[in-house]
């Protein structure tokens, strides 16, 4: 389905003067531009309308109210949730930090949808003032995002099961949205580059082994339950 988001954050030398939350026009324009193509994007993935399944007929005909719903959740929970938690952790610490769309990085993953999977960069966290040697501050920050979609993943496999037993048809949905965000805070705790995973590894190797074990642990869980399920995992 994806590749994973490159969420990922800067910073300028200014440190915030206080630690109340708060946010600005142009963020929350920013956040809603990447939410909405965000959200298509998975629509596409999920409708098995992209060029790599060779079903570009099947968009209206796989569109449905429980498809968008879960696609609009997917990007709510697993991508805003996770830049929202960057930027308050940030913003208790002292830091100012607005999140910034990439409208590179939102053509590209437009681009992908449209060849039937997605490599999303929508945006960044943009933090004032904390600086590159300070550990605890990036490593705690970087690890607010992925503990945030996990949080929201055991909550739908939780809710799955549920489901499963009631023989409800919401079962697949919750399962999707548990595994998009296992995935999410999987890929994201990767310690290469500019992904969250690095930062907590430079911070606290321990907290980075634990985190990665137990979350990879828990997307692989989700993802064999799909098999057992019995539905495929995409293009539903």
């Amino acid at each position: 389905m994806t590749s994973g988001p490159n969420y990922y954050y800067t910073w300028t030398p200014t440190r915030a003067e206080t630690t109340r939350l708060a946010t600005s026009p142009t963020e929350l324009l920013n956040l809603g531009v990447a939410y909405v193509v965000l959200t298509f994007d998975l629509i596409l993935i999920l409708t098995g309308a992209g060029l790599l399944y060779g079903q570009t007929s099947s968009f209206l005909s796989r569109l449905s109210l429980p498809l968008v719903l879960s696609a609009a959740g997917a990007a709510l929970t697993g991508f805003i949730c996770h830049e929202l938690a960057h930027k308050v952790v940030a913003q208790r610490r002292g830091f100012w930090a607005e999140f910034r769309m990439s409208p590179i990085g939102l053509i590209f993953s437009l681009f992908t949808a449209t060849l039937g999977f997605l490599f999303a960069a929508p945006g960044a966290t943009v933090i004032s003032g904390m600086s590159p040697i300070d550990r605890e501050s990036w490593g705690r920050t970087s690890l607010a995002g992925p503990l945030t979609n996990i949080s929201f993943g055991v909550l739908f496999y939780a809710s799955s099961i549920g489901a499963y037993l009631a023989h409800s048809p919401t079962t697949f949905w919750l399962l999707l949205l548990a595994w998009v965000n296992g995935w999410f805070a999987t890929f994201n705790l990767i310690p290469l580059g500019p992904l969250d995973g690095a930062k907590v590894l430079r911070w606290r190797a321990s907290v980075w082994i634990l985190s990665f074990v137990l979350i990879g642990a828990f997307t692989a869980v989700t993802f064999l339950a799909f098999e057992f399920y019995g539905t495929p995992l995409f293009g539903a």
